[in-house]
């Protein structure tokens, strides 16, 4: 992952702010990835999401594979201090993110244009649909409901001495935001307008605003309380008019019991949704993390023995291009859309899919130099204790000195254990071979709430020890990760002699004899 460089153009020399959401137990690969892509510093994560400054251009910022969205960060601040029987005051504090420093305010909204205007592929200035993306059910991001629309009518009206409003809503939520510019303000206001030559058609922007409450915050006020309050604010700061369907500008606000964050996202389409997959398998995400941490070296044979519709293999391909890559899965049905995938991305010349059961591989034994795969489980694949069985022929194929990332479950882990092995390494006994990624999962808290590490958070597991029931696969590291409703363990292993790893007796990647032979079995891109 070189560094891409800077657009000079584009961003202060010092750098910009930005930050990316990513899911959890993701945050430790992005932060080596900002690092590595765009050479980013100050970097630094909180749950779910990664602070950094950059000089990079958006088009490079675009390449990172472990992010979900990412944004222009205007604030980042200690979170309100939540006392229910003042929720007055929590909204006057909330109306001062915008009336107290209008000026980075502004700021913001001139990086964001030279942002978008020095990106040669740059999508429309209106972020309509900015997430086609279903939002969960329960989710509490909210994009500000259509009385914002009502109370903008009544600013302007109030604007001209016609609103009645404090009159006839005493008490209101409205009365209780409501904060006038005062003369210092004004002089602030105009200050920062002069500094930002590209906000000069400032009152014809039009924004709405996403905002989410959690942690006792969400107990005070909801996320469309706390919209409508910003909302307000910003129209009475700099005359922008709301727009709740096609907006020239989203405001995005998160309110936590650790932190407050208010951004600007800077792409509609979020960096997860990737446009070279066709039918989506195995979150995005999770899958370039797994290919990020399993050593892929050019020349070697890469291989997923449980490959589904071949997400894993796509997101290793577009990143590691000169490798040869085998998929294998006993599914029709699953090998038919891996090959739609594979031909949607390009990929079809580059990655051989085969229809075989993990268990009973067609390779030769030690002719593969990397294994990655999500073993799956759930309701509809209940394993049991096949889990043993699987890693034994994985182990047989695997090359010494060979590395295997797996995507396991608690059950997983259970099971494993149960055998007489171990699957989950704890970082905390120093099971970690990458010196960068050590320090990663133990980041100096000082400004950094919620800094727990995500692999350390899995030490409450019974999963202690060296050595798999396999006899060979020896756990260098793990990470517990969110994929939505259920958490799972990304572990790696290298698979070594019952005295350790065996350097002398490693093949180096792209000595693959005999593997040819293992490709006598028919292809679904044949048959088809």
């Amino acid at each position: 992952m070189a560094a891409a460089p800077a657009d000079p153009g584009s961003v202060p020399a010092g750098g910009t702010r930005f930050f990316c959401t990513a899911g959890r137990g993701l945050e430790p690969f992005l932060m080596r990835e900002v690092r590595a892509r765009l050479e980013a510093t100050q970097v630094e994560y909180i749950s779910g999401k990664v602070f950094f400054t950059t000089c990079s251009d958006l088009p490079s910022m675009k390449k990172l594979k472990s992010a979900e969205r990412l944004f222009l960060l205007i604030k980042k601040q200690l979170p309100i201090a939540v006392s229910p029987p003042h929720k007055g005051r929590i909204l006057n504090e909330m109306q001062r993110f915008v009336n107290d420093d209008p000026g980075s305010w502004l700021e913001a909204i001139s990086l964001w244009k030279k942002l978008l205007k020095h990106d040669p592929k740059r999508e429309k200035v209106s972020q309509r649909d900015s997430n086609p993306l279903k939002r969960k059910a329960g989710e509490n991001e909210i994009i500000i409901a259509k009385k914002l629309k009502v109370e903008e009518i009544q600013v302007v009206a109030e604007s001209h001495g016609e609103s009645q409003q404090d009159k006839l809503l005493p008490g209101s939520l409205e009365q209780e935001g409501a904060v006038t510019r005062t003369e210092l303000q004004e002089q602030r206001l105009n200050s920062a307008t002069e500094k930002a030559a590209d906000a000069q058609d400032l009152e014809d922007m039009t924004f709405r605003v996403s905002c989410r409450c959690t942690g006792n915050v969400r107990k005070v006020i909801t996320g469309q309380e706390a919209g409508r309050v910003i909302g307000l604010a910003l129209m009475r700061q700099f005359g922008w008019k709301a727009d709740l369907r096609n907006p020239d500008i989203e405001i995005f606000m998160h309110l936590s019991d650790a932190y407050s964050v208010v951004g600007i996202p800077l792409l509609r389409v979020p960096l997860a949704s990737r446009t070279y997959i066709q039918t989506a398998g195995l979150r995005s995400t999770i899958a370039w993390a797994m290919a990020s941490i399993a050593e892929i070296k050019a020349g070697a044979l890469v291989l997923d023995p449980m490959c589904g519709l071949g997400t894993i293999l796509v997101e290793a391909a577009e990143e590691w291009p000169d490798v040869f890559y085998m998929g294998a899965d006993v599914s029709d049905t699953q090998l038919l859309g891996a090959c739609d995938n594979l031909k949607a991305a390009g990929l079809a010349d580059r990655i051989e899919l085969l229809k075989g059961s993990v268990t009973d591989l067609p390779l030769p034994s030690q002719s593969t130099d990397v294994i990655i795969s999500d073993i799956p489980f759930g309701k509809k694949f209940k394993l049991g204790k096949d889990i043993k069985s699987i890693l034994q022929e994985m182990e047989r194929v695997l090359r010494v000195g060979g590395a295997m990332v797996l995507l396991l479950s608690e059950d997983h882990c259970r099971h494993l254990t149960d055998c007489g092995g171990s699957s989950i390494p704890l970082t905390s006994q120093g099971h970690i071979a990458d010196p960068e990624m050590k320090m990663l999962l133990n980041p100096d808290r000082t400004g950094a709430p919620d800094t727990a590490s995500p692999s350390q958070k899995a030490s409450g597991l019974p999963c202690l020890g060296r050595m798999l029931p396999c006899g060979s696969l020896v756990p260098v590291e793990s990470f517990k990760v969110s994929l939505g409703k259920t958490d799972a363990f990304i572990c790696k292993y290298k698979k070594a002699h019952a005295s350790g790893l065996s350097s002398a007796e490693c093949h180096e990647p792209g000595a693959h004899t005999d593997v040819a032979t293992a490709q006598e079995s028919p292809s679904p891109q044949d048959s088809l």
